[in-house]
């Protein structure tokens, strides 16, 4: 796997996606909203992703599982990306960069540069997820049909999760309310559940049980990351923060009865 083909094809890789939140970046200078970072970064993983699954960089993969691994790291992106998209064309700010904006003074613009030029080599990591996924050898397994249909699962609880916020927060009687109804009784972010559940799909289409293919072990890097940043980085702490500052005792209620990242159910209080 590490040869000359794989290294240009990843440095390529690594060059799209820099230009593309180069891009990003003068959309927000121009817009002032930073939401075409997400945009950006969406599509740009899912083409990257795609791109890296059909590449020919040596080996003897299954191009019907390449094809299958591409589509949907796009489908993934176009959803995902579309529902940013919307979100952003009708809001404003996403308060996370709206408290780094705050944070950074005057140096904002300069530091939000390095910022997504950083996000954009993170993105490598979980691209590669995908190429391994992509480029596994021999013909099509279960495995390749429970990643797929986890996937699909995962795309589908996310677009559930973010119609009903949506429809939460469209209802003017809501106002300060926390959302606590569907998905959003199980889990304080289901989406961002969903999100890493759906990175999860490439690993299980990389790995040969059998041992064939040691090097699919190395597609968990992905969900790992992942995992990582939704959980203790740019993912819950900054929204958890921002709604405690706009929610307060509203969401700090809703904090001790609904778990943080994994749905679980709620614990019926006993009979007395």
């Amino acid at each position: 796997m590490i040869a000359l083909p794989f290294l240009y094809w990843m440095a390529g890789a690594g060059l799209f996606l820099c230009l593309t939140m180069a891009c990003a970046w003068l959309v927000q200078r121009r817009t002032g909203k930073s939401g075409w970072a997400d945009v950006a970064w969406t599509i740009g993983l899912g083409v990257a992703g795609a791109m890296l699954a059909l590449a020919p960089v040596g080996g003897t993969p299954e191009p019907l599982r390449q094809g299958l691994v591409a589509s949907l790291a796009l489908l993934w992106a176009l959803r995902l990306g579309g529902h940013i998209l919307k979100r952003t064309l009708s809001g404003g700010e996403d308060p996370r960069y709206h408290q780094l904006a705050q944070e950074w003074g005057e140096a904002f613009p300069r530091r939000l540069f390095w910022f997504l030029q950083l996000q954009a080599v993170c993105s490598l990591l979980l691209a590669v997820s995908v190429l391994l996924a992509g480029h596994r050898p021999g013909p099509l397994r279960w495995n390749d049909i429970a990643g797929i249909a986890l996937l699909l699962a995962a795309i589908a609880g996310e677009g559930l999760s973010d119609l009903q916020l949506s429809r939460f927060r469209a209802n003017p009687a809501n106002g300060k309310r926390v959302c606590n109804e569907g998905l959003w009784s199980l889990s304080r972010h289901p989406n961002y559940f969903f999100e890493w559940l759906a990175w999860l799909a490439y690993p299980l289409i990389a790995i040969d049980f059998g041992g064939g293919y040691p090097w699919g072990w190395l597609a968990l890097s992905g969900p790992a990351f992942m995992y990582w940043l939704l959980v203790h980085v740019s993912g819950v702490p900054p929204l958890e923060a921002h709604m405690l500052r706009s929610r307060g005792q509203a969401y700090r209620a809703y904090q001790a009865k609904v778990s943080a990242f994994f749905p679980t159910f709620p614990v019926k209080e006993p009979l007395r």
